[in-house]
């Protein structure tokens, strides 16, 4: 039996044994495009109404409703437009809570349909025979939107539409899925506004590097004669108890709390086809599984088509990731949650990554060692969030990519690649509605690399942790105000630094190690950016965006060790950094949509 017929075989089965469970809430993601919602969701906690865990994203649509519920229940603790916000998300997750939606235009019958016309979505449930519970449920909500990006360098269209479904059946099982068509049409092409630069070729198989150091969402671009487009399908199913759930999904994931980027799993590189477990037993405790399939982008020079008798089509290099996660909720003041994960490139999923609770590393030796072959990339985070006062959350997070403790001895030249993040978030006083948030990130010489490309912490070449990489430093302020329900303010300050950028050369990974870090910049990016964003009616957006940028680099043409990236002030700025973005420049953004 194929491995891939063994997994789903593995996932009806889990299907059958949940049947016998008693279930009490869905497991459909809510996805982190939806900023609003989730700043609401911080701001509550951090203001003590309800407690949440901050290390582990998505959130479930049921957990966020039973969020909106306890928020409501506390209801003397919320100011005017928070309780606004909180009865505008019972109305938007009235599936989760058995309920029907209300609003402005509509037909139901009020029990089992609802077909919304201004707010475009069509909502269904039945009953089961003893009238309690919905036996089904069913939302249907259409996706259209566009953004017109201007600066003095050309104008920039970005379209899209689509759709999303989700169905929540015989309330144990949940299907979700959604389909997003994205076009770019532009003077400057797509290439130059935000393709990822460069290309390699093997034996005519052709690759995307990827390297731009923005915080734009990673896609997989296809180029065209008007500039270029993408479509992005997410979508799964899941298997779920009061105690937990079994899905296959293909979901963006964030590890690690954080405003800006997390430097554990920033969900910045293009969601992956994973299959994933949630526990949460108890209340104070939950924990996360999944395994990955990854896009490696290297090319696998045995593995094959033959086209036309003779033309080779080769295909990518098989990569996968298993991670873990335990989190820890004792009180309502701190949270912290510790895990591990690992990269490898296989040409099947091994069975031993699919043990949930495991220290990979040690498996890792296992299969490994005896061979005298090259370990694969094993990784180890941590993650704190303190709220020792109403209205300050406090939070921290540490990715050891490798570590050795005699590194931290002054005689001892070498640092660990090791990334640390800090940040806090200060809202709701003095004035209601304002809050103020700052983050600091350091990410040392060699973390998230790796000496063979297959390995890296990357999937379609985007890297998964922060997207400056290694031997980098970020600065992130932020000043946000919500004066109405659905309406936020923002101005923020972002400060990106790249320094001295190495190679990860096997045979030379002490001396690269030993280089002092942080020591020479070569490239940064300074933005000051106000941002308007109003949710005028129900899933009906318009925003607002306006960016000044300074990105340079500097020439860096002699290297002091084997590996370290030379060049002069334009080739370092072109591998950082796309045109539409190179110096100066000050960029409005315009755009409405429905739905994401």
């Amino acid at each position: 039996m194929k491995y891939g017929q063994r997994l789903l075989g593995i996932l009806f089965l889990s299907i059958f044994i949940f049947q016998f469970s008693i279930c009490r809430a869905q497991n459909i993601p809510v996805p982190l495009t939806e900023t609003y919602l989730y700043a609401l969701i911080d701001e509550l906690a951090t203001d003590g109404v309800i407690r949440i865990n901050p290390a582990v994203r998505p959130y479930s649509r049921q957990q966020v409703a039973q969020m909106m519920v306890e928020a409501q229940g506390k209801d003397s603790l919320l100011n005017k437009r928070q309780k606004k916000d909180v009865a505008f998300f019972l109305n938007e997750f009235a599936l989760e809570l058995d309920t029907i939606q209300n609003n402005f235009v509509q037909y139901t019958d009020h029990e089992t349909f609802n077909l919304s016309l201004c707010d475009p979505q069509f909502s269904y449930s039945t009953r089961k025979k003893d009238g309690k519970r919905p036996a089904f449920k069913m939302q249907l909500r259409p996706i259209l939107g566009m953004d017109l990006i201007g600066s003095k360098k050309g104008l920039i269209l970005k379209r899209w539409w689509g759709a999303e479904l989700r169905m929540d059946i015989v309330n144990h099982v949940s299907i979700w899925g959604s389909l997003r068509d994205i076009s770019w049409n532009g003077e400057i092409g797509l290439r130059n506004a935000y393709y990822p630069d460069g290309y390699a070729k093997i034996d005519g198989a052709k690759l995307t590097k990827g390297q731009y150091l923005n915080n734009l969402p990673g896609v997989q671009y296809k180029e065209a004669n008007y500039g270029g487009d993408f479509s992005d399908s997410k979508g799964g199913i899941s298997v779920y108890a009061w105690w937990g759930s079994v899905s296959m999904s293909r979901e963006s994931i964030k590890w690690g709390d954080a405003v800006h980027a997390s430097n554990i799993l920033s969900g910045h590189n293009p969601a992956v086809p994973q299959l994933s477990i949630q526990l949460t037993p108890v209340w104070w405790f939950q924990f996360d599984y999944f395994h990955a399939w990854l896009v490696s982008n290297v090319v696998d020079s045995t593995d094959y088509y033959i086209e036309n008798g003779k033309e080779r089509e080769y295909r990518a290099r098989p990569k996968y990731m298993a991670a873990n996660m335990f989190s820890f909720m004792p009180c309502k003041y701190i949270s912290f949650a510790f895990g591990n994960s690992i990269v490898y490139a296989e040409r099947n999923p091994q069975a031993v990554y699919f043990i949930p609770i495991a220290f990979y590393k040690s498996l890792d030796h296992l299969l490994t060692k005896g061979l005298g072959q090259e370990n694969q990339n094993s990784q180890a985070f941590f993650t704190i969030t303190l709220r020792p006062v109403d209205h300050l959350k406090l939070y921290g997070s540490f990715y050891i990519d490798e570590i050795k403790w005699d590194r931290f001895k002054k005689s001892n030249p070498q640092n660990n690649p090791v990334s640390y993040l800090v940040g806090f978030d200060w809202s709701g006083w003095p004035l209601k509605g304002l809050s103020l948030k700052g983050e600091f990130m350091r990410s040392y010489i060699a973390c998230y690399t790796h000496s063979i490309p297959a390995l890296a912490y990357t999937s379609n070449s985007y890297l998964m942790g922060h997207y400056l990489g290694d031997n980098a430093q970020n600065i992130y302020a932020e000043l946000s105000y919500k004066p109405i329900r659905g309406m936020q303010l923002r101005l923020s300050y972002n400060n990106d630094t790249k320094y001295n950028s190495y190679d990860y050369v096997r045979g030379n990974i002490k001396q690269i190690i030993s280089q002092k870090p942080f020591n020479e910049v070569i490239y940064r990016n300074e933005e000051f950016a106000f941002d308007l964003f109003y949710e005028v009616h129900p899933n009906m957006y318009v925003r607002a965006n306006l960016t000044y940028n300074n990105a340079r680099a500097y020439d860096h043409p002699t290297a002091a060790t084997e590996g370290e990236l030379t060049g002069t002030a334009q080739e370092i700025l072109n591998r950082y950094q796309p045109i539409y973005y190179q110096g100066k420049n000050l960029i409005g953004t315009i755009g409405f949509s429905f739905g994401f």
